[in-house]
């Protein structure tokens, strides 16, 4: 008898904890997919901002960041395509190449810039904002947000850090060499693009362009959503769409 109460408590005392434990597992299902407040659609989306814009500008940072990424590589100024595609047909491939690879490296120097200047706008992104963001039309919302209210400041902060790497890897000697080269062929007009003004245009471009694939990749793609707020904003908003 005594042995059937020990067992009989036992089977007693596992009801008790496996009822405990799917109250807390509603619990935190409830949590995470109940209508968020304000305050936490702007602390969720915040959040998710923080983790994208510093992802984009750290892996652009990187060596090959944008030498490296077909999508955002930076070729020879559209007005200096013809000067390549002349540089390349008298032999000149590694001078047009030298070009190439410099600028791209001048632009991954450029983007370690990146995070201070999206992070002040995240901290000043007010809650009218962030629910307009979230909750809008557009899967690259957030993206045009930091478009509108960090691109002169991204420009003002890459252009002299792109001027000064331009020369520090060797990009204007090899700039100044082709279109020198270019210039000097029979019958041919004079170019001489603005280079350092073409890599900045072209290294925010690729930023924003990085940027908008996460935030696409957060809004369509659960595993994205590492946290139990990323999964109840932006669940929320996959229901409110």
């Amino acid at each position: 008898m005594k042995k059937l109460s020990l067992f009989l408590g036992a089977i007693f005392a596992l009801v008790i904890t496996g009822c405990e434990t799917l109250n807390q597992t509603a619990q935190i299902l409830t949590q995470s997919t109940g209508t968020p407040t304000q305050a936490e659609i702007a602390m969720g989306l915040k959040q998710a901002l923080e983790y994208g814009t510093t992802y984009s500008a750290d892996r652009l940072s990187e060596k090959n960041g944008f030498f490296g990424n077909a999508a955002i590589k930076i070729l020879f100024p559209p007005e200096a395509q013809k000067a390549e595609r002349a540089l390349r047909s008298l032999g000149l491939n590694q001078l047009a190449d030298n070009v190439i690879l410099s600028i791209n490296r001048a632009a991954e120097e450029a983007a370690r810039e990146a995070k201070p200047i999206f992070i002040s706008a995240i901290k000043q992104m007010t809650i009218a904002d962030a629910s307009n963001i979230l909750l809008g039309r557009q899967s690259d919302a957030a993206t045009q947000y930091f478009r509108r209210v960090t691109s002169e400041q991204l420009e003002s902060k890459f252009r002299p850090v792109i001027q000064q790497s331009l020369g520090q890897v060797g990009a204007t000697r090899y700039w100044n060499d082709a279109i020198t080269r270019y210039n000097q062929i029979p019958l041919v007009s004079d170019i001489n693009p603005d280079l350092s003004s073409y890599v900045t245009q072209m290294a925010i471009s690729g930023l924003f362009h990085e940027i908008a694939q996460e935030e696409l990749r957060i809004r369509q793609s659960i595993s994205a959503r590492n946290t139990s707020l990323l999964q109840k904003v932006f669940g929320y908003a996959d229901r409110y769409q």
